[in-house]
């Protein structure tokens, strides 16, 4: 199976489309939506019509940003421009696509070929997967042999090897993952819509199961156009100085 792996979209309607113009002519059988389709950017209404409209099969779950957009959180522990980019995207949002948003499923999913998906980690979808600490966690309590996890918006790897945990960031263009036999992965995508590597370029995966690979890959998109609209929406403008330097 051919699976595209999107994470943490944040509104950015422009950078989820170089995404999706880089993979259109690809086949893929699965697409998987790690989360955090909206807050932050001003595109809310096309990465969530984007998202609907993905052809073929496709597994969505809910982020954190999702859920306070749907009302379904308050978003007391968001910082000010997070806050104020949820509430702005609330009132933005069609009915239709609000409506979505808020029957986003909750994660942990568990896939048809038996590896599971989240937001955060498996065992709590609002916890950021940073360290080896949060790694082991899941490694001692939860029994995936793979993970794809989004929300912190790093393209990263854990590895748990014998009793041994590895971790290692994901960094440039492209690159590639061979999973081994024995060995468990938590495995993050990065970051579409809002990258915090250091590396504004949008970040998706792709994962070949019958070849037990995983690719990562960076796409280059007009961030200059989605710092105006942020701008142009009153949004904060920390939200648009962000995005050119990946932070």
């Amino acid at each position: 199976m051919q699976y595209l792996i999107l994470s943490d979209m944040h509104g950015n309607s422009e950078a989820l489309s170089a995404v999706l113009r880089r993979v259109r002519r690809k086949r893929f059988d699965v697409t998987l939506v790690l989360g955090d389709l909206v807050g932050y950017g001003a595109g809310p209404n096309q990465v969530v019509e984007s998202i609907r409209d993905l052809p073929g099969t496709v597994h969505r779950i809910r982020g954190n940003h999702d859920k306070v957009v749907a009302g379904l959180e308050d978003g007391a522990n968001f910082n000010h421009a997070a806050l104020a980019a949820a509430r702005w995207t609330t009132e933005h949002l069609t009915a239709a696509n609000l409506r979505f948003v808020r029957e986003l499923p909750k994660g942990p999913i568990i896939v048809p070929e038996g590896f599971t998906i989240c937001h955060g980690s498996p065992l709590d979808e609002d916890t950021y997967v940073f360290s080896m600490y949060e790694a082991w966690e899941i490694f001692e309590h939860y029994p995936a042999d793979l993970v794809f996890f989004g929300h912190t918006h790093v393209p990263s790897l854990f590895v748990h090897q014998g009793r041994e945990i590895r971790v290692a960031l994901l960094r440039g263009e492209r690159g590639t993952i061979t999973l081994e036999s024995g060995s468990r992965y938590l495995v993050n995508p990065g970051s579409i819509g809002q990258p915090r590597d250091r590396d504004p370029r949008a970040s998706y995966m792709t994962y070949d199961s019958e070849k037990a690979v995983i690719r990562w890959h960076r796409v280059a998109y007009p961030i200059e156009r989605t710092q105006q609209r942020i701008l142009k929406a009153g949004l904060p403008k920390l939200l648009a100085d962000r995005l050119a330097i990946g932070t």
